[in-house]
């Protein structure tokens, strides 16, 4: 049995992203390039929840839902996590600003769906 329900698996997506969204809501890429060190592994660690939560969603869920990136998520988590030398910032930054506000959209509406919207 998991060690936590898949359903607030997805709600960690979500803080993860959201908070990776506030955070940088009012910096360019070149503030956030040059940020400091721990609040770029904030940011970083963030998205290896993302992952981690992606990664434990059962294969049902990820099959009824193939438009949420579940992949891309692993993946990204996958090299921040092994191959942290490797991050690139630019595409971190992309990502935040770009792919993530959809991705919250997705999981919401999943949680819609599957009559899991937590109201706190």
């Amino acid at each position: 049995m998991p060690s936590r329900e898949w359903l607030l698996r997805i709600h960690d997506i979500i803080a993860a992203a959201m908070e990776n969204i506030q955070s940088t809501q009012f910096m360019t890429f070149e503030q956030f390039e040059m940020a400091e060190s721990l609040f770029i592994k904030g940011i970083l660690y963030n998205f290896i929840i993302i992952g981690e939560a992606a990664i434990n969603v059962p294969e049902e869920i990820q099959i009824r839902y193939q438009k949420i990136p579940w992949r891309l998520m692993s993946d990204m988590r996958n090299v921040m996590a092994h191959e942290y030398f490797q991050v690139n910032l630019r595409r971190v930054w992309k990502t935040i600003r770009i792919y993530l506000p959809p991705l919250i959209e997705q999981l919401q509406d999943l949680l819609e769906r599957e009559g899991a919207i937590n109201n706190d």
